[in-house]
């Protein structure tokens, strides 16, 4: 049965530590997560950009698969599936859809539009249960065509973002999406302190958790992130271990790769990659 992300990100803030999200594109990765929550009994949060829904056949069918998994797999920890970096549009599918969580990601508007978007999408979540992040400062990179120069969010509008009801919130405090620069400067902690002076016990989100220092990811959890997204640092492990198999010439047989062979390093590679950040964030026997 899928939860709404509020409680356990309520419970991680109190408790100091992190639940991660880590993004699904597969029937592969999905199983890999949650297995590796489950055997670790830490809450874990699915992640579906708009891209991978459609490339999952939209997001009835990932529902399905997602609830079907935790049925037959027998997952009894609490397992989010949340719409990541959703626009007005895809929040409202994925509500209809059966989803559990969503984000809106409104930072690219300007701050009354995104109040206005947000406010809706908040009554609408609530009505049915559904927990609701929001952004304030684009995160840098690009992710599934969603791009953002990694400005840091100004205070003052996360509080007026928190205000409206949101259950945690994204702001932009210098991360990236996908590799981070040899000239990144880093985490702006000053910013990141003063958001939650700002918004209190409001659980606070970093987007862009592939290779930011393990420090820095304590340092952060200390002042009050209790969600850290991975998707990049899953599809590198993954496509490595694909390709050293691949090249190993295993399974060829002149027919060509069993493609249950052939995926099954990348899910290895996945299970530990998200046990990994499991240990990291310290969400591990918190279920």
């Amino acid at each position: 049965m899928l939860v709404s992300a509020t409680e356990m990100l309520k419970k991680a803030k109190a408790g100091k530590y992190a639940v991660g999200q880590f993004n699904i594109n597969n029937l592969e990765w999905t199983k890999a997560i949650l297995l590796t929550a489950q055997e670790n009994n830490s809450p874990v949060i699915l992640g579906v950009s708009e891209g991978a829904g459609k490339y999952m056949a939209g997001y009835p069918t990932v529902v399905g698969m997602v609830t079907g998994m935790i049925k037959s797999l027998n997952i009894t920890v609490p397992v989010a599936l949340h719409l990541d970096h959703g626009s007005f549009d895809g929040c409202l599918k994925c509500i209809e859809a059966g989803f559990s969580s969503v984000m809106f990601d409104g930072s690219h508007y300007a701050i009354e539009e995104n109040v206005a978007k947000t406010t809706e999408l908040v009554k609408l979540c609530h009505e049915k249960g559904i927990s609701i992040e929001a952004e304030v400062g684009s995160i840098g990179g690009e992710e599934d065509g969603v791009v953002g120069a990694g400005e840091c969010a100004d205070p003052n509008e996360c509080k007026m973002i928190a205000d409206l009801g949101v259950d945690f919130l994204a702001a932009g405090i210098g991360n990236i999406h996908g590799k981070y620069p040899e000239n990144w400067k880093g985490l702006s902690f000053e910013t990141l302190d003063a958001v939650q002076q700002k918004t209190g016990d409001l659980p606070l989100v970093l987007h862009g958790g592939t290779g930011i220092p393990a420090e820095m990811i304590q340092k952060a959890i200390s002042l009050g992130v209790a969600k850290i997204n991975v998707n990049t640092e899953c599809q590198l492990s993954f496509a490595e271990a694909t390709r050293k198999y691949i090249e190993a010439g295993k399974d060829l047989e002149g027919k060509g790769f069993d493609p249950r062979k052939l995926l099954a390093p990348g899910f290895e590679a996945i299970k530990a990659t998200v046990k990994e950040k499991m240990e990291l964030f310290g969400s591990i026997g918190k279920a």
